[in-house]
Parts: C-alpha cells; structure tokens; sequence
C-alpha cells in the first residue's frame, strides 16, 4: 500500500526529504540538508535511513539547500534516477549545489589552517566533483503541467511565490487502479510581495503536507520600506556599514529591489553597495530572465525600461575573494549583502568578523533564522559570537526585519489552506519549529476541524490506514 515517510523536516525546519511509496516504487520528493543545531548537521554524516540505490526518483518543490543540498550525497552513496524540477529550479541548482560543495570544502581548508575540525583530517560534506555529477541526473518538467513519472506518479507544479521556480506539488499516487492525490506545499511564499506572482491556491488532496515555518505567528504589519530606511539612514549618519546576512537565492533580489526604488525615491543616499556573492550575482541573472514568475507590477517595470530594478545606482558586484576581501578597507558608510542567510558559513562570516565590533555598524537580520544558527544567536542578543572559532565582540546594532521573509505567516498559511474546495482526508504539518508546529495544528484543528498530525523524524504512515 502507498506510504510516507518523513526522513527531514519532521519537528525542524531543515532537511525536507519525503519518501513516498507505492507498488514497489519508491519516489522522493525534496533532499535537503539539515542546518542549524550541532545535532541537526550530524544527520548529515549519519548512513542514509534509507538505501540511496532504492530510490527510483527525487522530485524537487525548490532549489533552496535545505531542500536539495543532499543530492550530491544521495547521489555519492548510490542513487541513479533522474532528479525532476522545474526550469528555474534546475538552473538554481546549477548554482547552488557547487556553491554549496565549494563552500564545504572552503571550510575544510579554513578548519585544518585553524586547528578546528570535528573530523581528522577536516572533511567537506561532499565535493565540488560530487555536486556536478548529481547536476547531470537533473531532468525538467514542465512549470506549470502534468507530468508522469511513472506508472505509480504523476505531478503538476504550481506557483509557491517562495522563490523563483518554487512550486508546491500535486502528486497524484496510482495503486491497483485508485488514485490518491498528495499535496506537498514547499515552502510557500507571501502575498503582496515583489517580483514574483502570489502562491497559487490549492483545490484538491486526499492527504497534505503544509510547512510550519512560521506557524505560530505573522509577520508584523509596518512598512519594509519605512525600516529599511531608518536602519539605513541611522548608520550612515553613525558612519558605519549596514552588513545583511542574506539568502542569495530570493532574498538578496528582494533586497535589491527595494533599495533601488528607495533611491529613486530619495529615501536613502545612494551609498555603495556590494553585493558579495557571486551565487546571488549569478542567481540575479536568473530572475530577470525567468520572465514566467515574474508578477505584473515587476513585468511592467522591465518593459518600462527606465532603468534595471534588481540594480541600484552604485552597486559593486564582488565575484571574487580578493574583491571580497577589498570590502575590509571601506570605512565610509555601505551596504554589504552577503550569504549565508542564517551565519552559518560563506563571505558574510568575514565581514561580521570585521563589522561587528563596530558599535557605528548595523546587522541586518532578514530572514528565518533556525536553531543553533549564527544569526539566531544574534537575534538572541548574543554578546559574543563564535566566528571561525575565535568570540567576536557583539558592539554593532542588531535590527531584524521580519517583513522581509519570504516564508508565510501564520495567516497567510490558513489563506492559502483555505482555498481547498473540500477538506483533505489528513493533514501532516512539517518544516516547522515544535511551537511553531503546535500552534499551527491547534489553528487548523480549530478553523477547518480537519484530522491534523506532527510526524516524527523517520516515521512512516501508510495511507490507507488514515
């Protein structure tokens, strides 16, 4: 009989991989890495739960490294399918996974100069070889249609506005001649924002899988504009950088965005601005010519063609180290966008190193910042943060932004859950927090009095028996 297992994203937000299961087949859907928590990163080096050479297939909601930064593993320790994903979600990954891999092995290098390694000699999770030979097992499908990927599974992706190429998935489950529908909801995007087109409503499932990520609150209600603004204003009278941890993928276009059309409304000086991320430089490419996302405010925007609306009027796009590490010598007031998002690792540990002891200096955080995260220990107000294994001094003003996110909000997951046309058989809610997770359970209990259940991590539910 059909089943699920939850192998990541079950009581955490990292590390979505859902094995699905049915006549002998085995399909799964996301294979991300878990981030965060020491605990959580170990599940990384652990023996796969499941046999890689086992998988038929892996089928991908969106690009994001907690949702496909796995593969290069998967695919190491013996998984020989095809790996499906939409247009703009294959091309990201051409980004990401190498980005992800050189990273690993930046780190590697970085631990054994040091003397800081949980591993003899340091070791990076997989290489930068590992990650372009799972790249070419990459298969499209089609944005926005049908698609059959075997006897057992057919899928349709629709519109996630997470990020580009995000998609939640209409899997459609065929065992001896029934058919039962499974939504899997990725991460969902917010209504109203920049760029790209709202999440898509759902119609119909049989059984669902929501994400959690904020799950027990909604974003505030004040302007991005106006605290952008004042965040920015306020450290460049101070004479100091405004450093923003960023996703590259989603996040630093968002960012972009509105500082340009900031200074073309004379809100904030035109200061310099580097983007340092030659992934996020890259990925930028990409959403301007993925057009298909692209809402209509944004696509009027382009044909207008008064000026680039992912560029401001001076912006330094800082592709290589030596560059990056030029950005040390600025001491008149900026603007850094650099990854990672959460502080987990990359460029942007190199500038709070540089940035953070500066009491003139601001950290903008903009973005979910999971457990054990860098940047969540700065959300907590931490005095110090360990950075490359030495305790930075915390001086630098640490605002967050929340409105920047580009997950739903509480409110905006029951919008979206509302557009059911008859209630799902059994609703899984993952990729969530536990308080986050509780919360929303209680929420869809009480609103749609639909049969709700957190899994847990390596649980397996067969469908039949719900």
């Amino acid at each position: 009989m059909a089943k699920i297992t939850f192998l990541g994203a079950a009581g955490t937000v990292t590390g979505s991989k859902y094995l699905v299961e049915a006549d002998g087949k085995r399909l799964l859907v996301d294979c991300g890495l878990f981030e965060g928590s020491k605990e959580l990163r170990q599940r990384n080096w652990e023996p796969p739960p499941i046999a890689p050479a086992s998988i038929e297939w892996v089928l991908l909601t969106h690009a994001h490294i907690d949702h496909t930064g796995y593969l290069p593993r998967l695919v190491a320790k013996g998984f020989a399918g095809p790996i499906y994903a939409t247009p703009a979600t294959r091309e990201l990954c051409t980004l990401l996974l190498p980005d992800s891999a050189h990273l690993q092995e930046e780190d590697a290098r970085y631990a054994t100069k040091k003397g800081y390694t949980d591993h003899t000699p340091p070791l990076p999770l997989y290489t930068v070889a590992e990650s372009e030979a799972a790249l070419v097992q990459f298969r499209e499908i089609p944005r926005a249609d049908a698609f059959t990927i075997s006897p057992q599974f057919s899928v349709r992706p629709h519109d996630a506005g997470h990020i580009l190429g995000s998609s939640w998935l209409e899997l459609t489950i065929t065992e001896n001649g029934k058919q039962t529908v499974v939504v899997f909801s990725g991460d969902l995007g917010r209504y109203g924002q920049p760029i790209l087109k709202d999440p898509e409503p759902p119609r119909r499932a049989d059984f669902l899988l929501c994400e959690s990520t904020y799950g027990d609150r909604d974003h505030p209600a004040g302007s991005v504009e106006d605290e952008l603004a004042e965040v920015i204003n306020g450290t460049a009278k101070r004479g100091g950088a405004v450093v923003i941890p960023s996703f590259a993928v989603g996040r630093a276009q968002t960012l972009m965005y509105y500082l340009r059309e900031m200074e073309e409304q004379q809100r904030i000086p035109r200061l310099p601005v580097y983007l340092d991320s030659p992934m996020a430089i890259s990925v930028t490419d990409l959403y301007e010519r993925h057009h298909e996302d692209h809402d209509l405010q944004f696509t009027k925007e382009e044909q207008g063609g008064k000026h680039d609306p992912l560029n401001t009027h001076e912006v330094h796009m800082t592709r290589t180290v030596e560059e990056s590490k030029q950005i040390n010598d600025v001491v008149s007031p900026c603007i850094i966008i650099s990854a990672s998002g959460m502080v987990t690792g990359g460029r942007v540990l190199h500038h709070l190193a540089r940035r953070l002891p500066d009491s003139r200096s601001t950290v903008l955080l903009v973005g979910y910042q999971a457990e054990g995260s860098g940047g969540r220990a700065l959300q907590e107000g931490a005095k110090y943060l360990s950075i490359h294994g030495e305790q930075v001094p915390v001086r630098a003003r640490v605002v967050e932004i929340p409105q920047l996110s580009a997950h739903a909000g509480k409110s905006e997951l029951l919008r979206w859950l509302s557009g059911f046309q008859a209630p799902p058989r059994h609703a899984f809610l993952v990729h969530g927090e536990p308080v986050a997770l509780n919360a929303l359970r209680d929420a869809v209990a009480s609103q749609f009095r639909w049969p709700v259940t957190i899994p847990s991590y390596l649980q397996s539910v067969d469908f039949s028996a719900l």
